[in-house]
């Protein structure tokens, strides 16, 4: 880059209402920058943007950049883009959203990286509700939005900056963490990675970006993350099953409503019992990460057990909306056949009558990728619903059809079909749903539209 981050004055972001490019740009008029952007699309992000004084373009506006010093944008944005290519025709610094956010980190004197295949939300907001609990303002980013903070960001001191970090195009390798939590690895993002062998490759070179004084937290329930340990000393290994884990949760209990609580033990030692506020067992490891964290900063149980206790999830990771004709309708950002399994899981531990998963495949290359997996556990629920793929940043290259889908799931469930648009979908739950029936909303794409329908209609 031909300067420092700190020297730019004027700076646009191509694709400005994305979870983490919103809050960039909120983050960067904190600081007394002049900021513009543009996106495909109006949505709750560039709407409050506009509403702090950020000029925000819905389409392109290549006058907003003849007086910009820097551009970022996210890997999504193809290299065509006609601001993209007017900037470097100009000689304007262009930057990925990774590369920028890795030198902004910088200033911080503690960065916090939670990163794995499944989990990274929900674990990322636990550990910011313990730190705000705590009174150390730390500064926030997240891929969904926390309650506590009222969206994905809270600007915050320069001490803490606690960081979703993603793994996809290594996206997570341009960063400088002094802290990693890892919950898992899994064989998802193959449209890069190729293979699960080259995302543990990623992953380690990851792990080797801590400096030796960093503190690493890992799942030791999970083989491949299990294999991080060779690469450093000293980790605080978490887990439930694995009895070598320095934090380990035992005596696990679900309440009528699916809230688990369970005790904490370090080092085989009883620590404090700790209850949730969200579903299901894999929760219990997030929570055990956070814990692993936390007490490495020397933050007392009591505001951990308060701030785990209270937290009561995200946005989109198996959140509650509503009834809607005395059925109960959940939403759910799972979108790999492990999350899906999580939700299942989750659903399972809810009293009700049947289950209704409305899922919404999130890319051509994901489902070709995953199609017998996802058709493996979505026969699980009573009734499953098919909506058109999500097509995301591809072309159907590998010609998969929803058809696809809901033939392999009907060999074992013959409750499953194809309804290819949201207003039908919910036309045809309002029809067919009973009382205490659960409906889910399953996808990383809009598909809890229908959820949205359906409680508009109420």
């Amino acid at each position: 880059m031909k300067n420092k981050i700190v020297d730019y004055k004027n700076i646009h972001l191509i694709g400005i209402g994305g979870a983490s490019m919103y809050a960039i740009a909120a983050q960067l008029h904190n600081d007394g920058k002049s900021v513009s952007g543009s996106d495909m699309q109006e949505s709750e992000n560039t709407a409050y943007l506009k509403s702090i004084g950020i000029n925000v373009t819905i389409g392109h506006d290549l006058k907003l950049l003849e007086n910009v010093d820097l551009v970022i944008y996210t890997a999504a944005i193809d290299q065509s883009d006609p601001e993209l290519v007017y900037a470097r025709n100009h000689n304007i610094e262009c930057v990925e959203r990774a590369v920028f956010l890795g030198e902004y980190t910088k200033a911080y004197e503690n960065l916090i990286c939670i990163s794995g295949t499944h989990g990274k939300s929900t674990t990322t907001s636990m550990v910011a509700s313990v730190f705000l609990e705590a009174s150390l303002n730390p500064t926030i980013q997240i891929g969904a939005s926390l309650r506590k903070i009222n969206g994905n960001f809270y600007i915050g001191d320069k001490k803490y900056f606690i960081l979703e970090a993603c793994e996809y195009v290594d996206s997570f390798l341009h960063f400088h963490p002094t802290s990693e939590i890892i919950l898992n690895i899994d064989n998802d993002h193959l449209d890069y990675f190729g293979n699960i062998e080259n995302t543990k490759s990623s992953f380690k070179k990851y792990v080797n970006l801590l400096p030796e004084s960093g503190c690493l937290v890992v799942n030791v329930d999970d083989k491949n993350t299990s294999e991080l340990l060779k690469l450093r000393n000293n980790t605080i290994t978490y887990g439930i099953e694995n009895i070598n884990a320095k934090v380990q949760a035992k005596n696990i209990t679900i309440s009528d409503f699916g809230y688990p609580s369970f005790d904490c033990y370090v080092n085989n030692e009883y620590l404090e019992t700790f209850t949730l506020s969200v579903f299901g067992r894999h929760n219990v490891l997030n929570a055990l990460a956070t814990i692993s964290l936390a007490l490495n900063y020397n933050i007392s149980k009591t505001i951990i057990k308060k701030a785990l206790k209270e937290f009561s999830g995200v946005g989109r990771r198996f959140e509650y909306l509503g009834e809607f004709n005395k059925a109960h309708i959940f939403d759910d950002f799972a979108h790999h056949p492990t999350e899906i399994l999580s939700t299942f899981n989750s659903s399972k531990k809810i009293k009700h009558n049947e289950t209704w998963a409305v899922f919404q495949s999130h890319t051509y290359s994901r489902t070709i990728e995953h199609l017998n997996e996802f058709a493996e556990v979505l026969q699980k629920f009573d009734h499953i619903i098919i909506c058109d793929i999500y097509p995301a940043r591809e072309e159907n290259i590998w010609n998969v059809k929803e058809s696809d889908l809901v033939d392999l799931i009907s060999k074992k469930n013959k409750n499953a079909i194809h309804i290819p648009t949201y207003q039908e979908i919910a036309l045809y739950l309002k029809k067919n749903i009973k009382e205490n029936d659960l409906i889910i909303t399953i996808g990383a794409g809009p598909i809890n539209k229908v959820a949205k329908i359906l409680l508009d209609e109420k």
